[in-house]
């Protein structure tokens, strides 16, 4: 069929390798499954294992033809392969998922078909409704189904065909048991081989990850769609202005400081003067030097050298080499400036601004990519942790004076993620009161503070209460006036509550006769006495014989301020009656006294 003028390929187009995102919850094996693909162990060096920023991985078209052999045969397909962009998996990393799934044609799910839909899952779920990605899912780890049989490289069609009833039994309950779930979120979904009309039901493919079952099924299924549904969409303008995503900057022994780019759009050549995105004003600078990953290596942690390039047409996964790129920010766009450089860079500049809320009192984030800040800011968020500030880049002396310096002690928090603490901010903090809190796992942060708040919490209020006036009465004994003035030296029995340097003390009218100046029990000093003690106390202001006397009972002198919270910390039966005869005394001449 002849093809008309609008689905006619541009005279410079090629068509380009469909941008696949792969999602899902957190240890469901998202990274395990490229693992396979790419025979390469990316997930064991990661923190925790867990996929931290983006990554980008070239599957040329032979491998698919290689390890999807036995479906396809001597089938040829158009795209010249798949990019895979690997995306953090725990729910924290919205941002960066988006930033993922925008970027992408097409997505993979990653469900553990033994645990099935989690809130990252779900989470994944909409963020490919919101951005209308068409997506498959792989229900991984069938291998760990009870009495399977692994067949590793198999089509997963062969493998379960070869299963003894209870486990494709077992395997069934679990499948449908996903599948209602996701009916309920609003999608017709089924096993792909049942699918008739892909357009209107979401294909859902059983694998392993580990044994490869079920992997060849994925990839021909994710050719197939771009092949049948995206082949438009994937003309590109070779020659057209390279528009792309920063994924991370590092610094690169031999070359200094790099970019990790994804090119979504058009070329980019060595020489080629790009605008960059930071917090701030766009910087132009000059490409130095274009490094490409080998097939199948990946971007993040490649295991062999880069390959030198003139020019590199989309999609593609590259690293930039440039003159100067301070101040450039992860997560930030990149595009080649071509002829009008000024449009450029107001179109970055308007896109490359945090959105992250924030206020007057508050921890402070540091980062080392625009991605993960937003992902402690949203971790935070959820945690209802106020944010003072957001920043990308190393702890400097400067933030750690302005994070010691909030007002709030439970605030005077600093989080770090990925990042180093500078020499001359080392000292400053070692001689500050701030807590710092460092990890390469974001969710990490939120735990190790909420750990460290319980704590400061119990420390503010051990040291609140030693503030806190507590009710205390008691009974100056007979025989024990020791001294009659300047100050006084009585000896007392402690008749409830307790008594404290410094605090004043009252007659049952009302009257303050003087503050307590020391406290002593022989010949031992001490800071208070409680309920049942006997000590000797030294008042001042007090004279033996005019305001105090043998068998006086005494009370101390609550402040109005404590009354209240002195009635929500716990106070036994004594120390409330104690209380109350205070509030009557106090009420006779102020009737809202303590209220």
């Amino acid at each position: 069929m002849a093809k008309s003028k609008k689905d006619e390929v541009p005279e410079c187009g090629i068509i380009r390798q469909p941008i696949v995102s792969v999602l899902g919850h957190v240890d469901h094996g998202k990274t395990s499954f490229l693992d396979h693909i790419r025979g390469s162990a990316v997930v064991s060096r990661e923190a925790g294992a867990i996929t931290q920023h983006i990554g980008a991985t070239e599957v040329p078209i032979d491998t698919v033809y290689k390890i999807c052999a036995s479906l396809i045969g001597d089938k040829k397909f158009s795209v010249p392969g798949l990019l895979f962009i690997d995306t953090p998996g725990h729910h924290s990393f919205t941002t960066l998922r988006s930033r993922g799934g925008s970027l992408a044609d097409l997505a993979v799910l990653v469900i553990d078909i033994n645990e099935g839909l989690k809130p990252q899952t779900i989470e994944s779920i909409n963020i490919l409704k919101q951005l209308k990605t068409p997506f498959i899912i792989a229900l991984n780890k069938v291998d760990l189904l009870p009495g399977w049989r692994s067949h590793p490289g198999e089509s997963i069609l062969i493998s379960m065909k070869k299963q003894n009833k209870e486990v494709q039994a077992k395997l069934d309950e679990r499948f449908y048991n996903i599948v209602g779930h996701l009916y309920d979120k609003g999608f017709s979904a089924d096993r792909f081989d049942k699918i008739e009309d892909f357009s209107k039901n979401l294909a859902l493919i059983p694998i392993s990850a580990k044994t490869g079952e079920g992997v060849p099924d994925t990839l021909l299924m994710l050719v197939g769609l771009a092949q049948r549904f995206l082949e438009k969409k994937l003309w590109t303008d070779e020659t057209g202005d390279g528009e792309g995503t920063i994924l991370e900057i590092k610094e690169e022994r031999g070359l200094g400081p790099t970019m990790d780019v994804i090119l979504y759009k058009g070329q980019i050549k060595k020489g080629d003067t790009v605008v960059l995105g930071t917090t701030g004003t766009p910087v132009v600078t000059k490409v130095k030097a274009i490094l490409k990953p080998k097939a199948l290596d990946e971007i993040r942690d490649p295991r062999e050298r880069f390959n030198s390039q003139d020019c590199v047409t989309a999609a593609a996964g590259i690293k930039l080499v440039a003159q100067d790129i301070t101040g450039v920010i992860a997560g930030g766009p990149l595009r080649v400036a071509g002829k009008d450089q000024q449009a450029k860079v107001d179109e970055i500049k308007n896109s490359s601004k945090l959105s992250i809320e924030t206020s007057e009192i508050g921890i402070i984030i540091k980062a080392d990519a625009i991605g993960s800040l937003e992902a402690m800011a949203y971790e935070a968020k959820n945690a209802d942790i106020p944010i003072k500030k957001a920043t990308v880049g190393d702890v400097s002396r400067r933030d750690i004076i302005e994070a010691a310096a909030t007002s709030d002690p439970l605030k005077r928090v600093m989080f770090g993620f990925n990042v180093s603490v500078l020499p001359e901010a080392k000292e400053e903090l070692l001689n500050s009161d701030l807590k710092f809190i460092s990890a390469d796992i974001v969710y990490r942060l939120i735990e190790e503070y909420d750990e460290w708040l319980k704590i400061k919490k119990r420390e503010l209020d051990a040291e609140s209460r030693l503030d806190m006036v507590y009710p205390g009465k008691i009974r100056l004994l007979p025989d024990c006036l020791f001294r009659l003035s300047k100050p006084a030296i009585v000896g007392v029995r402690i008749l409830a509550g307790r008594v404290r340097i410094g605090q004043r003390l009252m007659r049952e009218d009302g009257r303050v006769i003087g503050k307590i100046k020391s406290i002593r029990d022989g010949d031992e000093s001490m800071k208070e006495a409680i309920v049942g003690a006997e000590v000797a106390i030294a008042i001042d202001g007090a004279t033996c014989g005019r305001q105090i006397d043998e068998d006086d009972i005494l009370y101390v002198d609550i402040p109005g301020a404590h009354c209240k919270e002195l009635r929500n910390i716990g106070l036994n039966p004594d120390e409330l009656d104690v209380l109350e005869s205070v509030c009557t005394i106090k009420r006779k001449e102020d009737k809202f006294w303590g209220m």
